[in-house]
């Protein structure tokens, strides 16, 4: 009877411990989105590429013990999507997107020390990881990176008699001589004083000038001396007739329009650039720089960014595997041989450095413009401060470039953009 009561017993017990066992040796799923940023994103991750297998084919064939349920959404429905799979509590584990902070606040998100390999975290421009930095934890990493340059049309500075210019004085310089060599035909440099877009050039000068809209402390510091030096010397520019017209009611996109038809010699605009010439029909022989600073120490480029994070499942039976199964996402969506071709295919920007070296000695199959200038142009790039109150102060900003345009006295302009945010 006892024999029989032990025997009963054991096999109690190893049912009982059968799901566990069993669960131990099943893959983790792991449910990822992808925002759409073109056409190449779905041949990026599921589509067959090299070898003939996709993105996830072959992340599955590395790791048998992670399964991928990855998504492909457009950007136009992803944050609804989002937003309704959290209300249900199915969010995803692993999500790209261009912001974080809100699951932040909402206590979703894992902080990437969790799952994010310490040689990979070190292999991000450190700056863009900055910008998902709260509570002293880091919340996501860069993926999609974006950068602004001065384009410049070679044959033009070329027939001026000028170089690509890196300073103040060379670009006041360079604009003299296209201005003397075209006259009214060729405007040399493009101006954005619009109420969406003043902000940026009021970046590209104070930023230039050791200012910028925050201090070291991340306090507002708009009304520096070196601020209104520099909106000095921006509008000195347009008063002297080396811009473009009625850079009040200007755009991104009237810029390039000029800049394709080779009405403009020079214009800061974001990397993409060549890629919209591209697909206007323009043949422009382009090159880039970083934008000038006052000194040429530094060189000046305003960087905007996509995301890419990890949500907390407080129902997961392991967490210690499932974390360790995002970490292994993020290696392989990093490992130069899937991401470079990724972004190459996008037009946009690497985030760590080991990608932009890599680009730098020849982007997939020999094409596209050289990509050696965007390394420096990465290592300078400078993010909008990230503060509760920056629309409007990005509003404010434009606003008060506007009217230094039309006549207020720059410091004065500056001084009630600094009241209206700190008063």
């Amino acid at each position: 009877m006892k024999k029989t009561l032990a025997l009963l017993l054991a096999l109690v017990m190893a049912f009982a411990l059968l799901p566990q066992a069993a669960f131990a040796d099943e893959p983790i799923t792991l449910d990822v989105i992808i925002c759409e940023n073109s056409a190449e994103t779905r041949k990026a991750f599921l589509e067959p590429g090299r070898n003939g297998k996709s993105f996830v084919e072959n992340f599955e064939a590395m790791n048998p013990d992670v399964k991928l349920n990855l998504e492909i959404i457009p950007w136009e429905q992803v944050y609804q999507e989002v937003q309704s799979r959290i209300a249900a509590g199915n969010a995803p584990d692993i999500l790209n997107m261009d912001v974080c902070d809100v699951f932040v606040q909402q206590g979703l998100l894992m902080p990437i020390t969790e799952y994010c390999q310490p040689e990979l975290f070190d292999d991000f421009y450190p700056q863009f990881v900055d910008q998902s930095q709260m509570d002293g934890d880091v919340w996501a990493v860069p993926d999609l990176v974006s950068a602004t340059a001065l384009f410049y049309n070679v044959d033009i500075l070329a027939a001026a008699g000028v170089n690509p210019p890196t300073t103040w004085a060379e670009l006041e310089s360079a604009a003299q001589a296209i201005y003397d060599r075209f006259g009214g035909e060729i405007y040399p440099l493009g101006m954005d004083l619009s109420a969406d877009n003043g902000h940026a050039s009021f970046a590209y000068y104070t930023w230039g000038n050791g200012g910028g809209f925050v201090d070291a402390e991340n306090n507002w510091s708009i009304n520096t001396p070196a601020n209104v030096e520099a909106v000095s010397f921006a509008l000195s520019l347009v008063q002297k007739g080396y811009t473009n017209p009625d850079p009040m009611n200007s755009s991104p996109s009237k810029l390039a329009d000029l800049f394709g038809a080779q009405k403009l010699a020079m214009v800061a605009a974001r990397s993409e650039m060549p890629i919209y010439l591209m697909n206007q029909g323009k043949r422009v022989n382009l090159g880039s720089i970083g934008f000038p600073s006052k000194t040429g120490e530094t060189s000046v480029s305003i960087g905007a960014m996509d995301r890419l994070m990890a949500f907390r499942d407080p129902n997961a039976p392991d967490q210690e595997r499932r974390n360790e199964a995002i970490g292994k996402f993020f290696t392989h969506f990093y490992e130069p041989r899937n991401y470079v071709s990724w972004i190459a295919a996008e037009n946009y920007l690497p985030a760590v450095k080991s990608a932009a070296e890599q680009m730098a000695q020849g982007r997939p199959g020999g094409e596209g413009p050289d990509f050696t200038p965007w390394l420096s142009v990465l290592d300078n790039c400078k993010l909008y401060p990230s503060k509760a109150n920056w629309d409007q102060a990005s509003q404010n900003v434009a606003a008060a470039m506007q009217a230094a345009y039309n006549g207020t006295d720059i410091q004065i302009a500056l001084d009630d953009v600094q009241a209206s945010l700190v008063g």
